[in-house]
């Protein structure tokens, strides 16, 4: 995934945590684990939350929308594959 097209993940994160109820999923099914950063490819979200998503309630969706926009405006997928041997 190129640095470009995690900028729009981070605005989505941000319009998702002014949502005051029903709070939208961020998958985007591209559904792939990075193994370096052990986050998927399309939301960057980590296995745990992606599992933990429909159970959870809207102040802790918006808290991953908040961990979202942080690793896209971190690039975080690009620093783990330049991080790999």
């Amino acid at each position: 995934m190129s640095g470009d097209a995690l900028h729009p993940l981070a605005d989505r994160a941000v319009a998702a945590r002014n949502t005051a109820r029903d709070v939208p999923s961020p998958c985007i099914s591209v559904c792939r684990m990075d193994p370096a950063s052990g986050l998927c490819e399309g939301c960057l979200r980590t296995i745990e939350e992606i599992a933990a998503w429909s159970g959870t309630d809207d102040a802790t969706k918006r808290s991953v929308w908040r961990a979202i926009e942080l690793r896209a405006d971190a690039d975080f997928l690009n620093s783990a594959e330049k991080d790999r041997p």
